[in-house]
């Protein structure tokens, strides 16, 4: 199953950048075996200033056919480390080919695209900054391939 983190912002170069890319790495060398990844960041920007709706419709072109549709949402729901991948396993297992993960802009995600969504997710009840909610939705990526694959990373 491959992962799609669909994003509205860019990301410049920066320790952010460098972390996401090594937990990326990390997810798609662990998962491969899995059935899971390649990982990748979508990054859409609205450059007209429309607002949500104007993102929402970006991220949507993001979003492949067919795809899991998750949306990070500080309402959604709080998962633990080994329930996010036994969803992750779900998915795959009920022949889903993409995951997308959908992290909005400033002002979240427009709610009728919220509506369309699979699963509304949260890392808690605190909000972060967009570019920490990446790197923290990409270490739970790899971290729930190592829970899959028995790896002794993650510990109770």
């Amino acid at each position: 199953m491959r992962v799609h983190i669909c994003a509205v912002g860019r990301l410049r170069s920066g320790p952010e950048k460098t972390l996401i890319d090594d937990y990326l790495t990390r997810f798609d060398r662990t998962g491969r075996a899995l059935g899971l990844g390649p990982a990748q960041v979508v990054e859409v920007e609205d450059r007209k200033g429309g607002g949500m709706a104007a993102e929402a419709e970006l991220l949507r072109r993001a979003i492949p056919k067919g795809a899991v549709l998750c949306c990070m949402d500080e309402r959604g729901k709080a998962l633990s480390s080994p329930s996010f991948s036994e969803r992750l396993a779900g998915w795959r297992d009920n022949g889903r080919s993409d995951l997308a993960l959908v992290i909005g802009g400033a002002d979240g995600i427009d709610p009728a695209l919220r509506g369309e969504s699979d699963m509304l997710l949260s890392l808690g009840a605190m909000v972060w900054p967009h570019m920490l909610a990446r790197v923290m939705l990409s270490e739970q990526l790899y971290r729930a391939a190592t829970i899959l694959a028995g790896s002794p990373y993650h510990r109770d």
